[in-house]
């Protein structure tokens, strides 16, 4: 397969001839009169740079293939399997999927190894539009069209550099993937940390200032960059204990909170339902759409727990659920416990919906043969709701076969500046009563039916988060801050979770039933999860290191030359 090293320009057809500047991404052409949405749209990649980009609808067409494609590798199987697992939110064991949730992972992980080429892959795409696009559009369209496309690319190449650093630490910052390959200057070292940070900020601040403030739904926008920007500024707060950054996350969240005209859902379940994609707390989420493998999301077929949920044979969640230590931080009567996995007795009028809808049972055995078990126990009784959404006639053909599903998926959502507004107030303080920070925490536990905290700590903000935030992937970043503030406070909080604890049918002719939590002895593990501090940074690709020896561990990360 070939690789171009860690950047990623492996493709279908990319840069098939890069002498004739053949365009290094897949560009989206197909704008048809049909009631499709902006990234809807099959992708070809017969174009140049120089015969395309000669009007705003064809620049708008390019910056849709950043929104979908692109991220599927990562988004497939690496961003959930470490994301929700390593911070202990998912129980997931099988193969390379479960060495993330157990600690167990090396640089020849397969997972690791498609989680960073497909984040280079996005890289790649934005590096292209950005070095391409203004030379050909220049006298074809306005400043203002050029650089509002420059800023979705760069929004979207500084959001994959966050989640590589949060991910891997220290890594190369790649600004033109053409010139490299061109130059055969394939070997670029390890950037530090503080300087893929700046390198983001630049990113994110020429965002800011050149997107709208509104665009098509689904487009991010000014307030996108800026929920961006805090979330950065937050990290870096953590990071260095600067109160200066946290004063600048809290001064970026407040523009959003104030000034987008976002709001919150009312209803937290309706946040994960197709119908609701690009919902009024979206700020930016991956595009996806039904149809064909790669183009939609796949997350269902992934955690969907049966066929009788999906309406095929594409559910391969049998075996995956939260975990008995996330259980512990849902309170009693929290309404997004329904929203996040399934539990005894929850029913969900939108799926199965010719059948009446569906209940979860622990067991659920054929009606035709009690002797068969269509649906079995997960370890702790419970399975994944989030982004499964149901069969293609629940949702009016937005599921089909390829493992492609049409619901959005967040990566960041208004709900979480508002609990980085409250981040940024803390700030190194151990605790804060500050009314407007506990005003954002409080509306998002009102709307879970929770009562309001008087004061929230970082723990207080950490368990919020992990909550609302459940099975959206990001849990991992906010354990990455924890661990900044505190390494051994964050190293202990991972080694105290009880992410290992199982339930395990009571037997005997005595035993409860089946579909009772009672029918079940909560066990726990004879060899629990260890982690250490150098766990807390993936390890770079084996691959990607022997293909460059400059990326290797002991190899010194460099500061960037801006």
């Amino acid at each position: 397969m070939l690789t171009f090293n860690f950047y990623n320009l492996t493709m279908i057809n990319i840069m098939k001839n890069i002498f004739k500047h053949i365009l290094s991404v897949v560009v989206l052409l197909a704008l048809s009169a049909c009631q499709k949405e902006f990234l809807e749209i099959e992708p070809v990649d017969r174009l140049t740079a120089d015969n395309f980009y000669r009007n705003e609808v064809e620049i708008k067409a390019s910056t849709a293939s950043l929104y979908g494609f692109p991220w599927f590798d990562f988004n497939d199987k690496f961003f959930w399997a470490a994301g929700d697992g390593m911070s202990g939110n998912m129980y997931q064991t099988f193969d390379q999927e479960g060495q993330f949730f157990y600690f167990t992972f090396t640089e020849g992980n397969a997972h690791i190894n498609a989680g960073w080429i497909g984040l280079f892959r996005v890289i790649s795409y934005a590096n292209s539009i950005i070095n391409d696009m203004p030379r050909a559009a220049a006298g074809n369209v306005s400043d203002d069209i050029i650089n509002a496309a420059l800023g979705e690319a760069r929004f979207v190449r500084g959001t994959a550099y966050y989640m590589l650093s949060e991910f891997w630490g220290e890594v190369p910052i790649v600004e033109n993937s053409t010139e490299l390959v061109t130059s055969n200057n394939l070997f670029l070292p390890k950037n530090t940390r503080s300087s893929i940070y700046e390198f983001i900020r630049r990113d994110l601040v020429f965002a800011a200032e050149n997107l709208p403030t509104a665009d098509a739904p689904g487009r991010v926008t000014k307030w996108s960059a800026l929920g961006m920007l805090a979330k950065l500024h937050v990290t870096i707060g953590q990071d260095t204990g600067s109160e200066e950054a946290f004063g600048k996350a809290k001064e970026y969240a407040g523009q959003v909170i104030n000034n987008s005209g976002l709001s919150l859902m009312d209803n937290y379940a309706d946040l994960f339902k197709i119908e609701n994609n690009n919902s009024s707390e979206s700020l930016f989420a991956l595009q996806w759409m039904e149809g064909a493998y790669a183009l939609g999301n796949s997350r269902q077929a992934n955690w969907a727990r049966s066929s009788l949920i999906t309406g095929n044979s594409e559910a391969w969640g049998g075996g995956k659920c939260v975990t008995y230590d996330f259980l512990q931080d849902v309170e009693a009567n929290d309404k997004r416990q329904k929203a996040i996995y399934m539990m005894p007795g929850d029913h969900y009028s939108e799926i199965n919906q010719a059948n009446g809808g569906y209940t979860y049972n622990i067991v659920t055995k054929d009606p035709t043969d009690p002797n068969i078990t269509v649906e079995g126990a997960t370890p702790i009784l419970n399975s994944l709701k989030k982004y499964v959404v149901g069969s293609a006639d629940d949702t009016g053909g937005k599921v089909s076969t390829g493992q492609a599903t049409a619901v959005n998926q967040y990566i960041l959502r208004l709900a979480d500046v508002y609990l980085l507004y409250a981040e940024a107030e803390l700030g190194t303080k151990s605790v804060t009563s500050d009314g407007t920070a506990l005003g954002y925490v409080n509306a998002i536990r009102s709307r879970a039916g929770l009562s309001g905290l008087s004061s929230v700590t970082f723990e207080d903000l950490l368990k919020e988060r992990r909550v609302e935030f459940g099975l959206e992937s990001i849990g991992w970043f906010d354990v990455k801050r924890y661990f900044y503030r505190d390494a051994n406070a964050a190293v202990a909080y991972l080694n105290g979770q009880e992410r290992l604890h199982t339930y395990q049918r009571i037997q005997g002719p005595d035993a409860p039933d089946e579909n009772t939590i009672e029918g079940y002895e909560l066990t726990p593990p004879t060899n629990p999860v260890v982690v250490s501090e150098a766990h807390m940074f993936l390890p770079i690709p084996a691959a990607e290191v022997v293909a460059n020896p400059m990326l290797a561990p002991s190899e010194p990360a460099v500061d960037y030359e801006f």
